[in-house]
């Protein structure tokens, strides 16, 4: 209002400065030249002078102070769920990976499988040559047959009363041991063939025909990959909130595949070497897509919050003497301005912090423009 009262008075003493001094003007070129040229410079003393009572104008009333108001953003709080997460490195595992071995040992006549194929419980996998035993079994023959022999002449001498007791019980227990030689060596001759123990994939064979593999030696490697296992190392730090049957995200970068699946096995013990315990996720591999070996991120939750108050923790401005602070709106007689309030942070959660005391459900924080601001500044809501 001043200051249009004042720009009027000076648009009237000019207008009058004119209509007043029109008479006197020169009537030659260069007098008229040389007048522009006076006007002209009593113009920007003036302008000047109108530009330092305008700076004063906006000091002294409120109503101008209102029109530089600070520009922000605010937003309502609300309760939520705050969940925390942590990703671990883990691998791809078989359920079942067994030796297929000879239990008696010998030369391989005979190698039935090749790595990669695909192999039922029961079948063959290998031959193993038992010329060895098959000799055994004709000395022994041999023997019984002499033994049989003497135990028959021995018993009909005992029925006549013939000869002492302990030469029938000898010869009778000769005949027997060599029997069960005999049968301790035709079960070892059921031994020749080697059958897989498991269903599965034959993952290695370690011996090839023409070889001799000893009593137990691997021959061939078998992996069931029908049902794998991811096994994940958990710092022992997340052992209070690590649980069987917890859910967990699994994601495998090298195929582009994701699961959710609970935790089947958590280990017993620490590892002393890095500080860790297995966490196991059984998963099935119909399509057979899960390689052992493959890697694998598991997504262990290890806190969550429920009804927690949480803001973006860049709206936390702090002191210098440490406190931490947001600035929420507040209504006053001149509107609405910016109110300091001092608050005390928990966890943190992907770029968001936890509240615990200062601020309330229906809080209107300042999201936008709080950079900067000063205690009870008036602000302008966009």
């Amino acid at each position: 209002m001043r200051y249009t009262l004042f720009m009027l008075l000076v648009l009237l003493i000019t207008a009058a400065c004119q209509q007043g001094d029109a008479d006197k003007w020169p009537d030659d070129l260069a007098g008229k030249k040389a007048l522009v040229k006076e006007k002209r410079t009593a113009l920007k003393e003036l302008q000047a002078d109108i530009n330092l009572l305008k700076e004063e104008i906006m000091e002294l009333d409120t109503t101008q102070q209102e029109e530089t108001r600070r520009a922000v953003k605010i937003d309502t709080i609300t309760s939520e769920t705050v969940s925390r997460f942590v990703e671990i490195q883990s691998v791809v595992e078989a359920d079942d990976a067994v030796m297929a071995s000879s239990e008696t040992g010998g030369r391989i006549t005979r190698l039935a499988v090749r790595e990669g194929q695909n192999v039922r419980k029961g079948q063959l996998i290998a031959t193993v040559d038992m010329e060895s035993v098959n000799k055994q079994l004709s000395e022994l023959q041999t023997s019984l047959t002499l033994a049989e022999d003497v135990y028959q002449r021995q018993a009909k001498l005992w029925e006549q009363n013939i000869g002492s007791e302990i030469q029938y019980l000898q010869a009778k227990n000769n005949k027997e041991r060599i029997e069960k030689s005999m049968e301790t060596a035709r079960f070892q001759m059921t031994k020749a063939n080697v059958y897989a123990p498991i269903a599965g994939v034959v993952d290695m064979t370690m011996k090839e025909a023409g070889e001799v593999a000893g009593p137990g030696e691997p021959i061939v490697k078998i992996m069931n990959t029908y049902k794998v296992k991811v096994i994940a190392d958990v710092p022992e730090r997340y052992l209070p909130v690590v649980k069987r049957g917890q859910m967990v995200d699994l994601h495998f970068p090298a195929l582009n595949e994701d699961r959710t699946l609970r935790i089947s096995s958590v280990g017993r013990t620490i590892n002393p070497a890095n500080r860790t315990f297995e966490a196991e996720v059984e998963l099935l591999n119909k399509q057979g897509i899960f390689k052992p070996n493959l890697m694998a991120i598991m997504k262990l939750k290890d806190f969550e919050a429920k009804d927690a108050v949480a803001i973006p923790l860049v709206l936390v401005q702090q002191e210098v003497t440490g406190k931490d602070y947001v600035y929420v709106k507040t209504d006053g007689p001149n509107g609405a301005f910016a109110k300091k309030v001092y608050v005390e942070t928990g966890e943190r959660s992907e770029g968001n912090v936890i509240i615990t005391e200062g601020l309330k459900v229906g809080d209107q924080i300042i999201v936008e423009g709080g950079r900067g601001l000063a205690e009870n500044e008036l602000i302008e809501i966009m």
